[in-house]
């Protein structure tokens, strides 16, 4: 609540004075000895009114949220040894998921493309499958998309916010936040009516990052507040993934300096956990059985689509089939889920493991 006293400097009033509620018993001077304390900031400590902090966890206790911090059982075990670590924590749902393992941190693009985004929710879906916690920042784009892949599995997704947890500007963001509580957790750092800021994001990126064992950039151009989120994972001696994609296309340059500087290249879910040593992570839900083709056209269908999205009219082509001949394949195949159709009469193999057809 103090302005002027950050993580780090509120450790050091911490730890100079024995204990969080000690703060308050230390004379001005005794502040103003530790490093980083100036006569503005004993000025601000010593007018700052405490009743404030009161009403503010009375707040928490009616709306239900859980406040944590680094002595309580359900702080973040991965931030703990972080120098720049939350001294507070707000929390929506599940507290205990935020000690989960496996987690992957993924983010992206907010004007993600609709192939970044579709890679984003089926891989964030397939690893839910397997046990593995998805963490995001709950924007529009790749983090949207890979908080949905995991809500339609079991395993929790933690959404880490840039603003308070009661600050949600419309309804749509707030079921959004309902959904994710109910299988998960929503986080932040910041008071519960604190609105987002520009300045606030890269605060909420270095817990993304922090909180988890990886993190994955599926689609990023240079300017791109996710490789910020990298750089953290990076500084914080974790593991960062990252997505190629077309040298065309200029939201995947971040990407690839990523991959330049060192980044692991994943180009399936399967190499995610095979990098991560992952497999022995939980399986979740028993895979399907691969799809045998039913005959020649749809084996040449399954063949074409295989790593590629194709519009209606060049697949049929391709097959050497009038798109009237073609469509009620494609409908059988979408039926029984080996392909799935995108905006614009384009389709895409659906089957996760489709190399094994």
């Amino acid at each position: 609540m103090v302005a002027g006293i950050g993580p780090q400097l509120g450790r050091q009033l911490v730890a100079a004075s024995g204990g969080a509620e000690n703060v308050w018993q230390m004379r001005h001077a005794d502040w103003q000895k530790v490093e980083g304390i100036g006569p503005k900031l004993v000025q601000i400590l010593a007018n700052e009114d405490r009743r404030r902090a009161e009403q503010i966890m009375s707040q928490c206790e009616q709306l239900g949220l859980h406040l944590i911090c680094p002595e309580d059982e359900a702080y973040p075990e991965r931030l703990k040894p972080l120098d720049d670590s939350p001294l507070v924590l707000f929390v929506c749902g599940d507290a205990g998921s935020l000690n989960h393992t496996p987690m992957l941190a993924v983010v992206g693009a907010r004007r993600a493309s609709r192939e970044g985004k579709l890679v984003a929710r089926r891989w964030c879906r397939y690893l839910s499958e397997r046990s593995i916690c998805i963490v995001s920042g709950m924007a529009y784009g790749i983090d949207a998309a890979a908080h949905g892949g995991a809500l339609e599995a079991e395993s929790p997704t933690i959404a880490v916010l840039g603003c308070g947890l009661v600050s949600a500007t419309s309804q749509q963001i707030q079921k959004q936040m309902d959904a994710i509580a109910s299988q998960g957790c929503v986080v932040s750092e910041f008071l519960p009516d604190t609105a987002p800021r520009p300045e606030h994001f890269p605060r909420r990126n270095r817990i993304i990052a922090g909180l988890a064992e990886a993190t994955l950039v599926v689609e990023a151009d240079m300017r791109s507040g996710s490789l910020i989120t990298a750089g953290q994972a990076v500084a914080y001696g974790r593991e960062v993934l990252a997505v190629p994609g077309s040298v065309l296309n200029d939201q995947h340059a971040g990407c690839h300096q990523l991959i330049r500087d060192g980044a692991m290249l994943v180009e399936s879910a399967q190499d995610i956990l095979t990098g991560m040593h992952w497999q022995q992570a939980g399986t979740g839900r028993k895979p399907a059985a691969a799809y045998k083709p039913a005959n020649d056209d749809e084996r040449k269908i399954m063949a074409l689509l295989q790593g590629e999205i194709l519009h209606i009219d060049t697949l049929a082509e391709r097959c050497g089939l009038t798109v009237s001949e073609l469509s009620p394949i494609l409908i059988a195949l979408e039926l029984v889920g080996v392909v799935e159709s995108l905006p614009g009469s384009r389709y895409v193999l659906a089957v996760e493991e489709h190399k094994r057809f």
